[in-house]
């Protein structure tokens, strides 16, 4: 019979997480992790641009979980447990350093992810966890009894190619649906998974030919809802990008999902009201009296922003500051404040393919991370309906949970 004492399914970043930090505190146990692909960590490998973004310097419990969406409240507790200090020192410990950068994320020094595959497979390997591949899962079955009623083993997983039996069982398998219908066949609530992180595709004439072009701090809301965002904003080729959408994109996913990515947004570029970017307006209309409007930008706007808001004012390239009438100041001053696009769809963002979506967190113990329906039943990573903004945050939930995992087992 090919039983292991523990069976983690997902040959991630959670599950050789929990697979390294339980066979490290229990060398006795048989540990082995079952991947569906021919190698695992993929996610690792690209996240970051390649570079792998570990996880963000944020060393306060209550302020990383506002970085949640979903999970905000139940993170609270386990963060006390495990932390970005925790993190950075569990891979220092093993001889990968981390730095800082100006916004926040860490990153390996060596600014590649495969120093972070390089350490867990080591590590694997020092511990002797058995990592099999290419070990598709289609079947898992709690608990099986002998003939006189003693249970053998609490759970039995089918693969494509072999039977494993165990007396734990990880779910480490972040956003695959296959294993989220395995899980609701066994009784857990399964939310829908939509997309989470993704850009914005926005065709306007007010940000065509100017990707690339940086607006340093907006506020953004999706109209007719209660959604807002602030930061950077980035014009892309197909629309807007950076953190201002993105974080948008993280909070609204499931609303956004219900419109079908078709909605409006309104964007406040100089995060005044109208009343008092009118009256700057007028300021600057003194004090630029003979200079054109088009070529001298205000608030430190992009030059080429400011001039594709400047025609959109119906204000023409020559004409002065001196000659803006009333009604051009009324546009020019919500062309500022409050500028509404319209939002036709959404791309991925680079390669973090993030959802919203998975076991209902009411179905778990957060002090251990055990499923509350079926007892030895843990899951660590996006498997559960937790998900982040973009920033090393998603990371830093694997990393929580697979070692309280490995804690509680």
């Amino acid at each position: 019979m090919n039983f292991k004492d523990v069976i983690i399914i997902g040959g991630g970043a959670a599950g050789f997480f929990a697979a390294i930090n339980i066979a490290e505190k229990q060398p006795h146990l048989k540990v082995a992790i079952l991947e569906r692909g021919k190698e695992g960590l993929q996610k690792v490998r690209i996240s970051g641009g390649g570079r792998c973004n570990v996880t963000h310097a944020e060393f306060i419990p209550s302020e990383l979980v506002l970085n949640y969406p979903r999970g905000e409240k139940e993170l609270l507790g386990p963060f006390h447990k495990f932390m970005t200090g925790d993190t950075i020192d569990w891979f220092e410990k093993r001889g990968v350093a981390l730095k800082i950068e100006e916004d926040g994320r860490m990153f390996p020094i060596s600014d590649s992810s495969q120093t972070i595959i390089d350490c867990f497979l080591t590590e694997a390997d020092k511990h002797k966890v058995e990592v099999c591949y290419n070990e598709s899962v289609k079947k898992i079955e709690p608990s099986s009894q002998n003939e006189s009623g003693d249970i053998e083993h609490h759970f039995k997983i089918e693969t494509h190619s072999d039977t494993f039996f165990c007396n734990k069982l990880v779910v480490a398998t972040g956003s695959n649906s296959k294993i989220w219908k395995l899980l609701e066949d066994m009784g857990h609530s399964i939310s829908k998974a939509v997309p989470s992180l993704f850009t914005f595709n926005i065709k306007d004439q007010r940000i065509n030919d100017i990707p690339g072009v940086v607006a340093q701090n907006v506020d953004i809301k999706v109209v007719g809802t209660d959604l807002f965002s602030e930061g950077p904003l980035l014009m892309t080729h197909v629309g807007m990008s950076a953190p201002a959408i993105l974080k948008l994109s993280a909070y609204g996913a499931i609303e956004l999902a219900q419109r079908n990515y078709k909605f409006e947004i309104e964007i406040n570029f100089v995060k005044q009201t109208f009343e008092a970017c009118i009256q700057c307006l007028k300021e600057s209309k003194l004090n630029y009296a003979k200079k054109t409007v088009f070529k001298s930008p205000q608030f430190e706007l992009p030059k080429r922003l400011w001039q594709k808001l400047v025609l959109a004012s119906d204000i023409l390239q020559d004409t002065r500051w001196a000659e803006l009438n009333k009604q051009q100041l009324d546009n020019l001053s919500g062309q500022l404040t409050k500028a509404v696009f319209n939002v036709d769809g959404k791309s991925t963002f680079k390669e973090e393919f993030v959802t919203a979506g998975g076991v209902d967190l009411k179905e778990i113990n957060f002090k251990t991370f055990e499923s509350k329906r079926y007892k030895h039943l843990y899951f660590a990573g996006e498997v559960l309906n937790i998900d982040a903004v973009t920033g090393g945050f998603n990371f830093q939930n694997a990393w929580t949970g697979a070692y309280i995992v490995s804690q509680s087992i």
